[in-house]
């Protein structure tokens, strides 16, 4: 079974840089406190890493 993380969006994309707004919606998330299980890759890590500000990671499974 392949690790996962849950991200959840905690911050608003309103007046910030289109590639922030592009990450999240990257990572499946564009409104306030919604949550998706994400497989744990170097690459959904990179995109969580670029917007700590945006989202926080709630939990880590497997």
């Amino acid at each position: 079974m392949a690790k996962t993380i849950v991200v959840k969006q905690v911050g608003s994309p309103i007046r910030r840089p289109a590639v922030q707004r592009e990450t999240l919606k990257g990572l499946g998330l564009n409104k306030m406190n919604r949550t998706r299980e994400l497989e744990d890759t170097p690459s959904v890590r990179g995109m969580v890493n670029k917007i700590p500000h945006l989202v926080k990671i709630t939990e880590e499974r497997g």
